[in-house]
Formats: structure tokens, sequence, C-alpha cells
């Protein structure tokens, strides 16, 4: 009997005889009688894992076609919300058709990447060439790679760029998509998932030079499996669009002096203000305030392409080298942007407030805008601090200064809610034509800023308020108060600092003030409002009503930036629905199939939000790695901003970089790590490592591509690093620590089981 063949003796065979049937296989390694069950199960285990396409008899083969029974990938959802596929193995000519995948009750819920054994059927005359009726689902999505290519005589290897990822992943030969050495490439995983050993991978896109100016937000968008190219049918539809105008009983708005406020390199402009005295008898001293957005809603319709990819990228995405965007240009740096003396469609508020900020009365209406200026927050600030230009001279008495009167008592009111207050200044990134990074710094903040954001602030409460009261279903923006023992971490780092966080009464926005308050001007204030930061629960979108309690508000949905965020969109469509606007408010208010699926809209658009978040913040690292790549050797100061079992992670001043300091380069003795207290601490020096603590570092090791950081610890607290004695022993756990460490998990496992 012939040797039973290996997986590669098999593969290397059907290279050179690429249409072979199962049946010439086994003939050709002299596959005979019991032996062929075996055979056809490693067959089948080598198509599962991808090493091997599905086989079929020849008289069942069409030129160029599909097979009747084939592996295939989702793709994802179309316009219609139909669910797509591309075969897996495609030997056809030109680009892989698309298969519409055909789910029947029971099939469960199917994502991109997923991998289906489907039944194959031509539908000739539809938009897709082929219909899939799922058999099985075969294997869950591939793991996939994003890193830098290395060519070798085998093939290659990547490596991945992801940070703190050091396994390499084998390329065999023929799967390297013809891909350059040290290329940025995207690969898949083929073969079986064995623990030991090298994972091997096919190059399935090639992504250029990893060091060219647009690969730090490339790599992020990649890695993050952010939307960035617009199907042909979203920017068919979207060019297809022509300006709004009056029609369908839009209120004329065109008089009012609104203006907009934004940054220097804004991308968009989707919100215009206007603050008038407010004339009313017994309401001295209170403003007539107006905020105009984009009416967006005029042209995403529900259930339209624009509609269905906007849902799926839930907001834009923005980098310090561009915006991946919710909607197409046509429509957010055109159609839905506010410029200067253009008429636009906006939902507008009229809003009325006292002389201390509090809302008297609101109501909504649907317009059309004509912007007097587009103004930036910097040049706002310097008209208004006595150095007006051309531009805004001619607005100061009439409109800027009633702003700035509508913002002092919008202040007043804030102060009286005592929302809390972090200062957490924003890191600006600058870049040089070519995409290197030329200076770190944080942006200024002005009143211009914090104008806009009272007046926006203002308006999202009025959209709230009122499809509350008309009982229109929306999407709220909640953020709920921090958990107990996220609160008591809070606390302790707080009393470590020698301040103090009060116990025993509910918890409000006010009483973490006070703590920021305490700390404020002090080395601990970044430390403190870092921490706070850290107590608090992310905020998300949800059809049920939980309060915005960072806002101190009961009511709170967003409206005020529908070009950048699908939540707004579902909250104009709302408002659209519940005044019951324009000739049939179906058209473009919310839909029947936006009620049904608003809890999943929430959780979409919420989950996408923090997709965008962590790929802003790895392309922030990024770019701070290379900034301060050519820095290697320099000794830096700094703050411990987190303690972990394998070393410490320091926020760098100046930049405000993070970087990791190696438990192994901190002396030869066993290091005691305390979760609770976030420590470490010396078994033999006794010295301790605490967050908050001043250090000095040097700058050991940067890698640009992951963003890693990694740095050498000079002094604590401006001492130099003592040294463990050397002897024998690395020193033991100090047993003070143990025990205590013990009471308070014994102590924590009381308190919950008494919770249940």
């Amino acid at each position: 009997m012939a040797e039973f063949p290996t997986k590669d003796a098999i593969l290397q065979w059907i290279e050179e005889n690429p249409e072979a049937t199962k049946r010439e296989i086994a003939k050709a390694f002299g596959i005979r009688g019991a032996a062929k069950i075996d055979f056809k199960a490693l067959l089948g285990e080598m198509e599962e894992d991808g090493d091997l396409r599905p086989r079929k008899p020849r008289r069942e083969r069409d030129e160029g076609g599909m097979p009747p029974v084939t592996v295939i990938e989702v793709t994802g959802p179309d316009a219609s919300g139909d669910l797509l596929a591309r075969p897996v193995d495609w030997r056809g000519d030109g680009e892989p058709p698309v298969i519409r995948v055909e789910l029947r009750p029971g099939d469960g819920d199917l994502g991109p990447r997923d991998r289906l054994l489907a039944k194959i059927e031509a539908t000739p005359g539809e938009d897709q060439p082929y219909a899939a009726k799922p058999i099985r689902r075969i294997a869950a999505a591939p793991a996939r790679v994003l890193g830098i290519f290395r060519k070798d005589s085998h093939g290659g290897r990547i490596l991945p760029i992801e940070k703190g990822e050091a396994r390499q992943w084998i390329v065999p030969l023929g799967n390297d998509n013809g891909a350059r050495d040290g290329e940025l490439v995207e690969a898949e995983q083929v073969g079986s998932k064995g623990r030991l050993g090298l994972p091997k991978a096919r190059v399935t896109e090639r992504l250029g030079d990893p060091a060219g100016p647009r690969a730090v937000s490339l790599i992020a968008i990649q890695q993050h499996g952010i939307p960035d190219v617009f199907p042909d049918r979203v920017l068919e539809e979207a060019e297809s669009m022509a300006p709004a105008g009056l029609e369908d009983g839009r209120e004329d708005l065109r008089d009012i002096p609104l203006l907009t406020i934004d940054p220097e390199d804004a991308r968009d402009r989707d919100d215009a203000v206007l603050a008038i005295p407010d004339d009313t008898p017994g309401n001295e001293g209170g403003f007539v305030l107006w905020v105009a957005i984009a009416d967006v809603s005029h042209y995403v319709r529900p259930q339209s392409a624009l509609d269905t990819e906007a849902r799926l990228r839930g907001n834009s995405t923005y980098f310090p080298d561009r915006v991946v965007p919710m909607l197409p240009d046509r429509l957010s740096g055109d159609l839905c942007s506010l410029h200067e003396d253009v008429d636009r469609a906006v939902i507008a508020v009229r809003m009325r407030i006292d002389r201390e900020g509090r809302k008297l009365d609101h109501a909504f209406t649907r317009g059309l805008m004509r912007s007097r200026a587009s103004l930036e927050y910097g040049r706002v600030q310097a008209a208004i601090d006595g150095r007006p230009d051309e531009v805004t001279e001619p607005l100061l008495e009439t409109v800027l200064k009633p702003l700035y009167g509508a913002y002092a008592a919008l202040r007043r009111a804030r102060e009286a809610r005592a929302p809390l207050d972090l200062d957490l200044p924003e890191r600006r990134i600058e870049l040089d034509e070519g995409g290197k990074v030329v200076s770190v710094a944080f942006k200024d903040r002005l009143d211009a800023h914090r104008l806009i954001e009272e007046f926006m602030v203002l308006a999202n409460v009025a959209a709230a308020e009122t499809l509350i009261a008309k009982r229109t279903p929306l999407l709220f923006r909640v953020h709920e108060e921090p958990e107990p023992l996220k609160l008591e971490a809070l606390r302790e780092t707080a009393e470590a600092s020698g301040l103090t966080l009060a116990k025993g009464q509910v918890l409000q926005t006010r009483h973490l003030n006070r703590l920021l308050a305490q700390a404020a001007g002090t080395d601990q204030a970044e430390l403190i409002n870092m921490a706070t930061l850290r107590s608090l629960p992310q905020a998300y979108y949800a059809a049920t009503n939980f309060g915005h309690f960072g806002l101190a508000l009961r009511n709170y949905a967003h409206f005020t930036s529908p070009i950048r965020r699908y939540a707004d969109l579902i909250v104009h469509r709302a408002l659209i629905a519940a005044h019951r606007w324009g000739p049939d408010p179906k058209i473009d208010g919310l839909s029947e199939a936006d009620i049904d699926r608003l809890d999943e809209t929430g959780e979409v658009i919420s989950t996408a939000e923090r997709r965008s978040m962590m790929a802003e913040r790895d392309t922030q690292d990024r770019y701070l790695a290379a900034f301060l790549a050519d820095r290697v050797g320099m000794e830096i100061g700094g703050r411990i901003s987190g303690v972990a079992r394998f070393g410490l992670f320091v926020k760098l001043d100046g930049s405000g970089a993070d970087g990791l300091v190696p438990v192994r380069t901190l002396g030869e003795e066993y290091f005691h790590f305390d979760a609770h207290d976030q420590t470490l601490t010396g078994g033999n020096s006794g010295v301790v490592f605490a967050v908050g603590s001043r250090v000095t570092v040097k700058l050991a090791e940067v890698t640009p591509e992951t963003g890693g950081i990694v740095l050498e610890l000079l002094t604590l607290e401006d001492h130099p690093m003592p040294r463990a004695r050397r002897s024998g022993k690395r020193g033991a756990p100090p047993r003070r620590k143990l025990g205590q460490e013990k009471a308070r998990a014994a102590k924590e496992r009381q308190v919950s089981r008494r919770r249940k």
C-alpha cells in the first residue's frame, strides 16, 4: 500500500494539477480501499481550513461559472438590507461575483468574514448574478493580521504591527499576492489553527510603504475595520441630489443673521448660531437663541443606500491627516455644509433663556437659512478681546457680543447645574506636507469653544424634551454614574494624593468637582483628572432614557451633528415625524423600520463610536512614537500613569505620550503587584512605585509602526533609583502586603455575596 500523503504533498501536487478532481488526487497517491475514507476526511479538513478549494466532478464545471456548492464569505449588507457574499476561492475571469445570501429561519446572525458552505444558483436578470442557500457555517471568520511583509526563499513572513504582538506569521510560497519586501500588508490565516508552530497566512491586500505619509491612519483604518470606501451606489445616490429650497412648507430664515463658528481646519459646518436680546416684558437680561442644524434627513432617506452606509459607519472618524466621513463629500462638504452666503436646508430651534441661563421655552422649525459668515474660534475670540478684523468688526456689536452675553447667562446656569468639570486638554498633532510630525502641542481652550458647546447642549436638551413630550421614539445619549468599585478606586487614589472624596451619600457630579478643585494647580491635577475619567463608564446610545450623569441632565439626545453622527440623523427624523413636517413625513421622517430596530441601532452606532475612538487613539500613539523616534537616549520627565504586573506606564511631559518601563528593568528583586492600590513594591529594597509618582526616564526604544515606547527609569520623586541588595535570593513578596490583599479579597467576596 502506498504511503499516506501529507497535506504539503497534496497541495504541491494540486499546484501542478489545479483542475484535478478528488478521485484523480486519490489515484495519483495510490489511495485504495478503506484508506479512501481517511483520505476524503483529510481533503474535507483542508477545505474547511481554507488550504484547498472545494473540488467537484468535471461534469459539474462550467466555463468561468460558479460550482453548485462552494464556500462563500459574507461581505455585509447592501442598500436594501440583503446579505451579500463572495466566493472564497474564485478562479474565473475578472472580479469575483457578488452573491446574495438567502437566509432562512434558524440560520442565525451572520456578519462580515463569516464563512458558509452554500448551494449556489444563478439568478440572471437580478442585481446579483448568484444566490446562495446556506448549508452550514463551516468556520468562524479567519484570523487576520496587519503587518510588515519580509520576503525570503520560502515565501515570507509578516511582522505584526499590533502593539505587544511578537509572534510572526509564515507566508508560504504562492501566498504573498505579489507583496514586496517591506510592504505593509493585510493577511488572513490559512491552514489548521494548531497550538504549536507559527501560524500560516495568505496576503489578501497590499497597503504600500508603512513609512508613507498616510500610512499611520491607514493602518488604524485597516486594523479596526473602519469602512473607508463608499460603494458606487452610495456615491451615485449622493451625486444625484439637488439643493433643497423652500418647497414643502419650509420657513424662510434667510433674513436671520446666523453664522458658523468652527476650528480652522473644519471639514464640515453643520451648526449655525445666533443670540438676540429678548424684548419680551418680564425677561430683562434674557436672550433669544437660535441653533440651526443642517437638514441631513432631507437627503439621507430611510433604507436608502446612503442611509445603510451611514448606519454601518455610525460616525465620522477623524485623524491628523484625513477624515473618514459618515457621508460622501457631496453631502458632508457641500449640500449639508452651512457655507457662507449659500442657501441651506436646516432644522432649527428657537429658545428663550432668562438672565440666569434657564430655558423658558423653545420651538423647532424646518427652514432655509443663509450664513452671514464662516468664522473660526480664534478669530471670534480675538474680536471679543479687542482685536477685530475686517470680517468680524462689522459683526462685533450686532452678532458677536450678544452671543457672548447669552453665553455668560448659560455659564451661570451651568454652574448651578454643576456638570462634571474635567480639565483634560486636547492634544494637537501638526504634520508637514510630507506627513511628518513637526510639533505636538495642546489645543487652546477659548471661551469661543465653550460658547458653542453650551449652545449645542441646550439644543440637544430641547430636542430630547420635545420628543418625550410628543411621545416619539428616539435615541438618547446615555451616561450612567460610576460603579461602586471604580468609585472606591478613585477615592483611594485621591487619598494617596492627600485629597478626599466624600463617602456615604448619593453621588453627584458636584462631589467629583470638589475633588477636581482640590487637585487644581497641584502636581496631582492631571492624575486626578485622569483617574476621575477612568472611573466613569462610557456614554452610549439607547432607546431608553437613563439620563446623562456627566452633564447632570435628565433628558439628553444628540441633535446637533447629523453630518458626522447617525444618532443625530435619527433624532432629526423623529422631529420630522413628531411635527408632521412636509406633505408626507413618512418619506424622510422616522420610519417603521427605524423604530423597530432602534435598540439595535443604538448598539451598532455605540460600537462604531468605540471603534473610531480606538482607531484615533492608536493613530495618535503612532504619530507620537514617530515624533520621539529620533530622540532615543534622551532623558524626559513624566509621571507614573498606570501600574501593572509587567511594568509601569509613564506619561511623558510635553508630548503627553505614554511609555512602558518593563518590570525586568527595575532591579534584580521580586516586585509585588497590588492591583487594589495600584503599586509595585520591591521585595528587598522596599521601594514603592505608585500611580502619580514623578519620575525621570530615558527613551530606550521607540517603534513608530506599533506606537510602542519603551523607557528606562532613572529617578523616582527626584531620587536616583535604589538598587536591591544583590544576594542569592530575589526577595519575596512582603508578608504584610499579601495579608492585606487576602483580607481585602475576602471582604469583597463577602460584599458580593450579600448583594446577590
